[in-house]
């Protein structure tokens, strides 16, 4: 979308797709004016209000579902947003599990058509994205609830297993961070070997594993145990140690290291 477009619709973002706009309209949900949809006149007052206080006071003068309103007023112009916003908090239980759906599944939602859908996993990736930033030319170690909370951006409510892997330098900052494997809903094939030979391409001298339980809970399982050691057992003689293995679920976190099982 070029800066015209922009400027025919001032209600969008740059960046941000005017298709967003129609899919209420795609879906029959935009009626005559005083009937289902109404006039986008009708809405501005309340549009502009919350803009106000965000702008005065910031994101914590705002609900979840406000800031959620904030993002589809450039998305879907025509509509009040309120009762989507409400609807997505509703449906998922937290603002962190609405950026965490899958485009499908907030199709789901009444009103959340494929490019709202897309719009909000933007966002998503954005502040995944930024929270990343922030680990890089750190000491990993020294700011580890920075990397917990990372971990569970990036991997909490994902609907299948993900092994993650960071990548560390001799002063334990960040090198790489990737997904080697993806699995099924409660299985992820991983080959310490590959694990090692990716280490040495990168010259890292540690890394950190994170994987993630669709199921919510983050309780290691004896093949998370297992696996883990077969990885250090492997690393250990060509100077590559493991720090840790996290275990990430919506219910929170585990450390295998914390939980001395390494």
């Amino acid at each position: 979308m070029g800066s015209e477009d922009t400027q025919d619709n001032p209600n969008l973002l740059p960046g941000l797709s005017e298709a967003g706009a129609s899919d209420a309209d795609r879906r029959g949900d935009r009626g005559p004016r005083g009937k289902a949809g109404a006039s986008p006149k009708h809405h501005d007052g309340h549009r502009d209000r919350l803009r106000e206080r965000f702008e005065a006071a910031g994101a914590i003068a705002l609900a979840d579902y406000e800031l959620l309103e904030l993002v589809l007023f450039r998305t879907i112009p025509r509509r009040d947003v309120k009762p989507i916003a409400k609807a997505l908090i509703a449906r998922f239980g937290t603002l962190s599990e609405v950026l965490g759906a899958s485009v499908q599944r907030l199709g789901e939602v009444s009103g959340i058509g494929p490019s709202t859908a897309l719009d909000l996993k933007i966002v998503a990736a954005i502040n995944e994205r930024a929270m990343r930033s922030e680990l890089k030319a750190r000491e990993i170690l020294s700011s580890w609830s920075q990397v917990l909370a990372y971990c569970k951006t990036a991997m909490a409510y994902e609907t299948r297993e993900q092994f993650r892997i960071l990548f560390l330098d001799k002063k334990n900052t960040l090198i790489a961070d990737e997904v080697q494997q993806t699995g099924t809903i409660d299985h992820t094939p991983v080959y310490p070997r590959e694990v090692v030979r990716r280490a040495l391409e990168l010259s890292a001298t540690a890394v950190i594993l994170v994987h993630n339980h669709p199921s919510g809970d983050p309780t290691p399982s004896r093949a998370d145990i297992e696996m883990t050691k077969t990885i250090i057992d492997t690393a250990k003689p060509l100077g590559i140690a493991v720090h840790d293995h996290i275990i990430v679920g919506r219910a929170g976190h585990a450390s295998l290291k914390g939980l001395r099982l390494i």
